[in-house]
């Protein structure tokens, strides 16, 4: 009779492995038996269900995970960012718009009476400084967006601690009254890989199956009870505001300010990096280049009818560039008003100046030339971030484009890396889990054994009936 037992809980173990089989956390099962030494009736004893998982394997590949998901979270923000400034075959790409300002002008100083030839030449201007703003707009909505996700990841990992320690409740009772813990300890670990893809944990083991939550940066996320991670997120971000001057919120345990470092390492390292670092820096490079265009135009050059301190042809919100106000200023680049006709402007001051108050000779192309030359010509940039090597502005844009370019090559040999050792590991991971092909074979060694405990049954039933005739 102890043998059917065994059997029939064996068969149900096996039926569970084949059916969970692609379940992700699941451990296979076995049966623990042993033989009973009971006087003459031994039998088996069943001593319980063995869940067969390695927790090494498990610790790397939720390293692998996190990893892997920081990586990825990296490529995708530099891939959207390359697709803001746009490549060299983009004709919708910063530089392109600078290279289609410079054919406008040149175009206009070879027929500078046609007011069409003008008037193509601020909507390239237009167009340029539109470029601009819409690059520094969407590197903002990137930010906001990243700010969005961290408030998302910390609710997540709030609610996954929540339910670890439940489960590590549930698993110690469970073990005091005898019973198998195996369907707890399934759903503990897919708690934990939802948490260890955000941040790479360190799992230790507590008396009575619990468990103890420390990130690899050393903060303690659960040992006993959970931690509360603490967030505030921003409604709206603008080019000024940044974590370090206390504008965006960081992290806190408990009520108290945390590093970011010590949550390094997975997706919502990845979404910090990006709001405070990869999108910060891409801004800079945004306003340093509007910085030189508007530089380029300024305090009579090469427009001499430009009063001191007036604007050129590119502004700061429609004034004049003040000195320390960069950040932020792809955000605000606009064309002078002077020479936009829906403004109140002419074309025509493009040929005669900014600064004139009737136009000039229909003919003469030699300010329409010098606004060419200026945005064309190689000059140490006045802007900070492109070094002083010599370049047009057009040079200066490609460059800015090449920067985030590189970065993206990088960041997508990285994730390639990172893909290619979670493949490994989580096939090594899938090698250790459930069988099919084997848990058949043992399931008809199970048949065979059930069989033969209830032939011997069956015979002694007979012995009994025969004996009880006699």
């Amino acid at each position: 009779m102890s043998g059917l037992s065994a059997a029939s809980r064996a068969a149900e173990l096996v039926s569970s492995n084949i059916s969970n089989a692609l379940t992700p956390g699941y451990g296979p099962r076995s049966l623990q038996l042993s033989a009973r030494a009971e006087g003459a009736a031994g039998g088996v004893r069943v001593d319980g269900v063995m869940r067969d998982v390695d927790p090494v394997l498990i610790s790397d590949r939720r390293r692998a995970d996190a990893a892997l998901g920081r990586a990825t979270a990296e490529a995708d923000y530099l891939a959207r960012l390359e697709n803001v400034l746009g490549t060299p075959d983009d004709p919708g790409a910063l530089s392109a718009r600078v290279a289609e300002l410079e054919t406008a002008l040149l175009a206009a100083a070879g027929e500078p009476a046609a007011p069409q030839r003008l008037d193509a030449a601020v909507m390239a201007a237009e167009r340029l400084a539109s470029g601009l703003r819409n690059a520094s707009s969407e590197v903002q909505a990137m930010r906001v967006e990243a700010d969005t996700d961290i408030g998302r990841m910390v609710e997540r990992m709030n609610a996954a601690l929540a339910r670890v320690h439940d489960l590590n409740s549930a698993v110690v009772a469970a073990g005091v009254r005898g019973e198998d813990t195996s369907g707890l300890l399934d759903q503990r670990q897919r708690a934990i890989d939802d948490l260890a893809e955000l941040v790479p944990l360190r799992e230790l083991a507590r008396p009575g199956g619990a468990v103890a939550l420390y990130t690899q940066g050393g903060a303690t996320l659960l040992d006993g009870s959970p931690v509360e991670i603490g967030f505030a997120r921003s409604g709206v971000i603008t080019a000024n505001m940044t974590a370090a001057d206390g504008d965006l919120s960081g992290l806190t345990v408990d009520g108290r300010p945390v590093p970011v470092d010590r949550f390094a390492g997975g997706r919502l390292e990845s979404r910090f990096l990006v709001r405070d670092d990869l999108a910060v820096s891409a801004q800079a490079g945004l306003d340093a280049l509007a910085r030189e265009l508007i530089a380029r135009f300024e305090d009579g050059l090469p427009d001499p009818t430009l009063a001191p301190g007036a604007p050129g042809l590119f502004t700061d919100a429609g004034a004049a560039f003040a000195a320390g106000a960069e950040t932020g200023l792809a955000g605000r680049v606009e064309v002078n008003d002077a020479v936009r006709p829906e403004t109140g402007g002419a074309s025509w001051r493009l040929r005669d100046g900014l600064g004139a108050a009737t136009p000039g000779p229909a003919g003469d192309g030699a300010l329409l030339t010098a606004m060419q030359t200026a945005v064309a010509e190689a000059r140490p940039p006045v802007a900070g971030g492109f070094g002083s090597v010599p370049r047009g502005v057009a040079a200066l844009a490609a460059d800015l484009a090449a920067q985030v370019s590189t970065r993206l090559v990088d960041a997508e040999a990285r994730q390639s890396h990172a893909a290619a050792q979670h493949t490994e590991i989580a096939l090594a991971e899938r090698r250790l889990g459930v069988d099919t092909d084997s848990e058949m074979q043992r399931l008809m060694v199970i048949e065979q054994l059930y069989g033969a405990n209830a032939r011997m049954i069956r015979a002694i039933d007979e012995m009994m009936d025969t004996l009880t005739r006699l």
